[in-house]
Parts: C-alpha cells; structure tokens; sequence
C-alpha cells in the first residue's frame, strides 16, 4: 500500500514538474520577425535568406521562433533596415550596400569596386578587425550586423549592346546599387537602384538598357535574357557579394550568450552554403543560358578595366571624406585587402593559373 501510495504520488510530482516546465520554456522562447530585401522563394540569395531562418528555430531548438517575411509582405525591400532599428522586426536579410544612403561605409560590409572576394573578406571580419569597424557603424544605428550570405564573384551584368571601351557606356541606364554605382555614373551611366522584384520588368520595357545581379545561377531564373543578349564575366562592382543579417541592437543585447552563439552559428553555416551553392550551380546554369537561350558571354576589355579603376578611385577618396569613420574603414579595409591579396596571387590564384594551363582548362 504504501509502495502504491509512492508511485502516485511521483506520478502526480511529474505531472506537476511538466506543467510548471512548459510556461518557463514559453517564457523562454524569443519571437524573431525577420523581413528581406528578397523575394518569396527567390533562388539563391531568397531561398538562402529562408534556410537561414528555418535553421535559427531548429538549431535552437524552438527556442528562437523565427517568421521570415519577404520583400513587400511586411515591408518594401527598402525599408527593411528601417523597420528593424525601430524594433518593429528583429531582423533583417539584405546586403549592406542597400543601405549606403545612410552611410557609404555600409558598402564595404557587402562588396566594393575591386575589392576583396569571399575568402578575404570572410578573413578580413573574423580575423582582422573587419567585424569590429562593421559593429561600430552599425551601432549608431541601433544594428548589429553578421554576414550571413555569399554569390562569390558576381557577373559584370546584362547590357542589350556590347561593351568595348568606357564609351560604350555613356548615356546608358543601368540598375547597380552600391559604389559599384557610383562608378558607373563617373562613367556616364545613369545608374538606379532598384529591388530584385522589380528588374526585370523595367529590363523588358526598356526603362533600363543594362542590369546586374548576382551570377549565373541566380541570373537565369531572373530571365534577363528575354531583353539583353550580352552577358559579361566577372565584374569589377561586387567580387565577393557579402550578403549579411542585422539585428535590432537591442533584441540582440537582450539574447543569452548561448542564444546568441546559437544564431552566430546559423549565419556562419549560411555563409558558407550559399557560397559553396553558387560555386557548384554556377558553370551550369551559365551553359544552359548560352546553348538555351542564346547568352553571348563576354568579358570586359582592359580599357574598360582601366577606366573602372580610375572612376573607382575617385569613389573611395570621396566615400573616405564622408567622415572620420568611413576613412578608417576605408583605410582598414585597402591595408587588408592588400595584405590578403599577396598570398592570394601567389598560393590560391597562382595555383589555380598553372592548374589550368598544364590541364587546359
């Protein structure tokens, strides 16, 4: 009896321990609202965007309940920064140049004009201090701000005309966001900023004659070939294509530190994905365009090369004279790229050159 009068009552202590677990674990849940710059179900960059946010919830364990809205669902493309320092969301998926109207120095935490690709630039924010100039501005903005994405060298773009000198492109219109943009218009292009949603439509009226995006994989659903012909090899705006998740800075004080190393984790993997993604999609999807579609690829010339660097010069000078932090991440970041860039072109870019000479490739 008294046996029996024991295990009823364990039972009952159970059931109680249970019922009292399941409001503290509620209470200790965090709710994430992210909004994106990109459209629903986007390849690439999108679906991207949508992994990472599923990855939070289940990485953590339910512990941090993640709703992704893309772009127009909550708010514009363009007005996701803006709804995340207010606190109206917690988070936001975008690269940074979107936000260069705030501050130019934003750029340098995505891609620059001839800049650092993937590898330097992941180096650059872990190990060299990147991280910690990119925490500062955002923080006066109530952001805080991790990369979270990567295209890898993106594609010089889709023009309806080929390409030869800097001549060729005065006067055209031509969506490329960033300081990439501001370049172009030293060139005499008249540059607009526009979302991912809407590109398209605006190639195929014509109200833009040029466009880039990303690469190969990402640019073939895009269907820019229904408008332009001429699609150009990697170009000199975006050699990495950082893509990024900021957070309200507040939101992000108020996580533990094992939540937040919970979502730095989940940002780090994504990071690496979708690189890892467009590397293995990208020489696929660029021959499906080429013999499907009629593509006609091809590279620009070192005159155009010449004149992208000397425009590009410009742009850093004034991007660096917009204020004492943009000087010292502009400074940061040229010391570093050149510091990586010295091993890069004699182990990973010099290998790669007598590689594929000696196989053909």
């Amino acid at each position: 009896m008294d046996r029996r009068l024991f295990l009823k009552g364990a039972a009952l202590g159970g059931a109680a321990a249970s019922t009292l677990a399941a409001p503290a674990l509620a209470q200790s849940r965090k709710e994430m609202i992210i909004v994106s710059t990109w459209p629903r179900d986007f390849p690439g960059v999108g679906m991207s965007a949508q992994r990472l946010a599923e990855n939070i919830t289940r990485i953590s364990g339910g512990r941090i309940q993640t709703q992704y809205f893309a772009a127009g669902e909550r708010v514009g493309a363009f007005d996701a920064f803006d709804e995340v320092a207010s606190g109206n969301a917690q988070a936001y998926s975008a690269a940074e140049y979107y936000w260069a109207g705030k501050h130019p120095a934003f750029s340098y935490f995505s891609s620059v004009p001839f800049g650092m690709t993937n590898p330097e630039w992941a180096a650059w924010l872990k190990f060299r201090g990147g991280q910690e100039l990119w925490d500062e501005l955002s923080g006066g903005f109530g952001i805080k701000a991790l990369p979270a994405g990567s295209t890898g060298a993106q594609a010089g773009g889709w023009f309806n005309k080929e390409i030869e000198s800097v001549d060729d492109l005065r006067g055209l219109t031509m969506r490329i966001p960033g300081l990439g943009g501001a370049v172009m218009s030293k060139l005499g292009v008249s540059v607009v900023s526009l979302p991912g949603g809407q590109i398209y439509e605006n190639l195929v009226t014509g109200a833009i004659a040029a466009t880039e995006w990303v690469g190969p994989y990402n640019d073939y659903f895009m269907k820019f070939f229904d408008a332009a012909k001429y699609y150009y090899t990697g170009g000199m705006h975006e050699p990495g294509g950082g893509m990024c998740m900021g957070f309200n800075a507040q939101w992000w004080a108020d996580l533990s530190e094992e939540e937040k190393a919970i979502v730095t984790a989940a940002c780090e993997q994504e990071f690496a994905n979708s690189y890892n993604e467009a590397t293995a999609l990208n020489g696929e999807y660029l021959k499906r365009m080429v013999d499907e579609n009629g593509v006609q690829l091809r590279s620009f010339s070192d005159d155009a090369w010449e004149g992208f660097g000397e425009a590009a010069e410009e742009v850093f000078e004034e991007t660096a004279d917009h204020s004492d932090l943009a000087a010292r991440i502009n400074a940061d970041f040229q010391e570093n790229l050149r510091s990586l860039a010295g091993y890069m072109k004699d182990f990973e870019v010099g290998f790669v050159n007598q590689r594929n000479r000696v196989l053909g490739l």
